[in-house]
């Protein structure tokens, strides 16, 4: 089978490199394709800084040749031949994470043929290899496997999608890096990409599952104890074989978006504030989209969508209006079959740029973005009804090490004040609570949830309050 038409990803921070002329639509400055060779069928892609040198790097999935081919960035956004390591057979995507805890990013693979996960641990400084790959079995046919702190301990754990046994596995973390047996639940007909996002905002990572031999997605509910509820199918399309949560809308609720691989289109479905979603819409793309991303590509602060156009060697761009409805979708060559995409800052410009696998031409796309972005930040209409609530403006921005917003509540209030990055995922939680009156500074460090320092580019930090939300932009330069 040629692949990825089977297969999705999931996924995981990087001017001046000078390359063949832009493209331009709708708005969007995006350099045309730069291709690095690969191995044999690349199926799936990750981006994430696997040197420590605070540059981002690509690891894809060659479904062809069972291994994980690392290019690591230059610092420009240009790459390194690739360096390949043995994962098992036909390895069918790859996610990034810091599994151990040690401050590394480690990768972890499914291996669709061998019915296991594979994890290849991050030596560190100074080589910056990979240890010997550890194996868990999972049960047949694993297409895609996700990394999320599931069960609230900080430590992530993966979930995979394992399309001939109608169900899902979940294996918790140790805490070193190691695993646990993997827990099944079911989830509906042949699932073909798992995605972990918090949809109903209790603070822990529910997850969603397509179904690829039908027109749906399942929601499966965490019980905030990493287990999880009965799956609740919603209808999106013909054939969805990969889908992205990101608040789309910003109403600071996570919605979906869903590649239809059969239907040439995607689907949108914006989420109640509950965990629930209303009726998808529909967008048309390229031809047989296998992936699919949301990304502010254009640094206003509203999750754009880009897919990954399998059948016409293509990724189409879908700008949002900035209310979750989005634009007629621009077209940017690719290489040959484009099978998945991800989405970082490369060359350290500030904005995101994009890294597309290929199947069939093995090998990757990077598409720099040239769409100017501002880092002389205005600061934005404050919110109506508002008049004791004062918000500043971050200061300094851009900022190297800290950056301080400052607010003034006139009453007692429940404040929520979280950074995210230009994929919508949460990086930090500054304030989730009750805050006296008066005027409160909230300070970013530069560091995730985790306690590890984030890359060099562009973030959002959204405050909500009283009903309502106001974001600002935080540019990290180092």
């Amino acid at each position: 089978m040629r692949l990825r038409l089977m297969m999705t990803s999931l996924f995981v921070c990087t001017a001046g490199l000078l390359i063949s002329p832009p493209v331009s639509a709708q708005g969007l400055c995006v350099n045309s394709a730069v291709n690095y060779a690969t191995g044999d069928g690349a199926t799936s892609i990750v981006a994430a800084d696997l040197d420590g040198d605070g540059d981002v790097d690509l690891a894809v999935a060659n479904y062809g040749n069972g291994k994980v081919s690392v290019l690591r960035n230059n610092g420009n956004g240009a790459f390194t031949a690739a360096a390949d390591h043995t994962t098992g057979n036909n390895p069918s995507s790859v996610a990034a994470s810091d599994l151990d805890r040690d401050g590394y990013v480690d990768l972890v693979v499914a291996n669709y043929k061998d019915s296991n996960i594979a994890v290849l641990k991050n030596n560190g400084p100074p080589t910056w290899t990979f240890a010997a790959v550890v194996t868990y079995p999972v049960g047949a046919s694993p297409l895609s496997v996700s990394a999320a702190n599931l069960d609230g301990d900080l430590h992530p754990d993966l979930a995979v999608a394992r399309s001939h046994l109608d169900s899902i596995s979940v294996l918790r973390n140790h805490g070193d890096g190691t695993f646990e047996p993997a827990i099944n639940y079911s989830a509906g007909s042949d699932p073909r990409s798992v995605y972990a996002a918090d949809l109903d905002k209790d603070g822990d990572a529910d997850l969603v599952v397509t179904h690829g031999n039908g027109s749906s997605v399942s929601v499966l509910r965490n019980n905030s104890d990493g287990t999880f509820g009965t799956s609740i199918g919603y209808t999106v399309g013909d054939v969805p074989v990969s889908v992205q949560s990101a608040d789309l809308d910003g109403d600071d609720d996570a919605d979906l978006a869903v590649a239809n691989l059969y239907g040439d289109n995607i689907a949108v479905l914006r989420n109640n504030g509950d965990g629930s979603f209303a009726a998808a819409t529909f967008y048309a793309v390229g031809l047989r989209p296998a992936d699919i991303l949301a990304v502010d590509l254009d640094g206003d602060g509203d999750q754009d969508l880009v897919t990954a156009n399998s059948g016409s060697n293509a990724i189409s761009v879908l700008r949002n209006n900035g209310n979750g409805t989005f634009q007629t979708a621009s077209s940017f060559p690719a290489g040959t079959s484009p099978s998945s995409i991800h989405a970082a800052d490369l060359n350290k410009s500030g904005g995101a740029d994009l890294a597309v696998a290929n199947y069939a031409s093995d090998n990757v796309s990077v598409l720099l973005n040239c769409t100017e972005v501002a880092t002389d930040v205005k600061a934005p209409e404050e919110p109506r009804n508002t008049e004791s609530i004062q918000i500043s403006n971050n200061q300094p921005n851009p900022f190297n090490s800290s950056t301080q917003i400052r607010l003034t509540l006139p009453k007692y209030s429940y404040v929520r004040v979280v950074v995210y990055d230009v994929l919508g995922r949460v990086v930090a939680l500054l304030a989730d609570g009750e805050m006296e009156p008066g005027e409160t500074g909230l300070v970013w460090d530069g560091r995730d949830s985790r306690g590890s320092t984030v890359c060099s580019g562009v973030y959002f930090c959204r405050l909500s309050t009283g009903g309502y939300s106001v974001t600002r932009k935080l540019v990290l330069l180092k």
